[in-house]
């Protein structure tokens, strides 16, 4: 703080000093030299802080807690862990209260989405299974009432007609009922498939390998509203973005990921930033996601330090508070963090969480006192 009002102060001396040498020696300025000055001063501030009262009572999570889903129409967390005779679903509100908890037809949940619209709340989950229910796509109710089974139940494999998954990893679902999903946790499969509302297979990127649209454990999925699907190839080491009309490939990000490949993406409620855990570094990355046009490289704006051997492995971001809800299967527990109050400084500058102060300056001045005052 200190050098920001050092920065004013002499800000100010500079340009009360130029209007008095203006007035009274204009006759001695030499010829005019057109010079720019911008100063800014940054205060970097953790992006998000640890909700230390999420939830209320810890007692709940009691296998290994491997996805998280916010419903945030009507303010409700899916919780789904893995583990025997216990409940595999736990439901909680936004604010950390238990509600309820159910097992229905849930062998091994690896993902977990919460679809709710003003006409329609659901929730599905994938299940890796080896058992009745394993090597599925499941809709239920709020309540844990089985709606849909997308799959072969209990038997893997690769077909198409009918639809079968070997280990599929997650899913998202748009408000139009179209659904994507990464199918390949190490199983059979690597690929992404766009379905239908009414289960139609609309396109698909199928093939192991490490070229444009081939997958080496596709593990996560989400959509931007600018038509771009987003999906973390762990494996590779990336993320690949497709249209989600046409399933183009559209370009690859991996210049972030050398040391761990992302194990989960999901964007923050503005659509400017995507948040990416690595399971293995147990972090967290904000990252920018690029206007319309061309992908470019991935900029890591901050990072999100967890804490050591938590290993967040699957998230999601509260449509109304921006708080990221991350499923930590080393700690058996999900984990809420909130957005820091910094942003609302930092919004009108577009830096995320970053306050910047800056003057600028385009005067005609004498090039020795511009000299002087740089060296200040």
């Amino acid at each position: 703080m200190t050098r920001f009002w050092v920065c004013v102060a002499g800000a100010g001396f500079f340009l009360a000093f130029l209007v008095l040498h203006s007035r009274f020696c204009a006759s001695r300025l030499p010829l005019p030299l057109h010079f720019a000055f911008k100063t800014s001063w940054r205060a970097e501030e953790a992006l998000y802080q640890l909700d230390v009262d999420w939830p209320k009572y810890s007692e709940y999570f009691t296998g290994a807690t491997f996805c998280v889903a916010v419903d945030s129409l009507n303010g409700l967390v899916y919780v789904a862990q893995r583990g025997d005779n216990i409940p595999k679903v736990l439901v909680f509100t936004e604010d950390g209260y238990f509600l309820r908890a159910w097992n229905y037809t849930v062998d091994t949940p690896h993902g977990i989405f919460a679809a709710s619209t003003p006409h329609e709340q659901s929730v599905w989950i994938t299940d890796v299974g080896s058992g009745l229910y394993g090597h599925t796509i499941k809709k239920y109710s709020s309540f844990g009432d089985l709606v849909q089974v997308l799959g072969t139940p209990g038997k893997k494999g690769t077909g198409l007609n009918p639809l079968q998954f070997d280990n599929p990893a997650e899913l998202y679902v748009e408000d139009t009922g179209d659904i994507y999903i990464v199918d390949g946790d190490g199983g059979l499969n690597n690929r992404l498939i766009k379905l239908s509302q009414g289960f139609m297979i609309l396109w698909l990127h199928g093939e192991n390998g490490t070229g444009p649209a081939k997958f080496s454990i596709p593990h996560s999925v989400t959509v931007d509203s600018d038509g771009r699907v987003w999906v973390a190839d762990r494996g590779n080491k990336r993320i690949q973005v497709f249209d989600k009309d046409t399933g183009e490939w559209l370009g690859a990000w991996n210049n972030c990921f050398s040391e761990e490949g992302p194990s989960a993406v999901r964007l923050t409620p503005d659509g400017k930033y995507l948040i990416v855990a690595q399971l293995n570094l147990s972090r967290l990355l904000v990252v920018a996601a690029p206007p319309v046009g061309s992908i470019g490289d991935c900029s890591v704006i901050s990072t999100v330090q967890l804490a050591d051997q938590v290993l967040p492995h699957l998230l999601d971001i509260s449509g109304k508070t921006g708080a990221i809800y991350v499923a930590e299967i080393g700690a058996k527990q999900v984990q809420k963090y909130l957005h820091s109050r910094y942003q609302e400084y930092s919004d009108e500058q577009g830096i995320f969480g970053t306050t910047i102060f800056s003057l600028e300056l385009n005067l005609n001045v004498m090039p020795g006192v511009a000299a002087a005052f740089l060296e200040l």
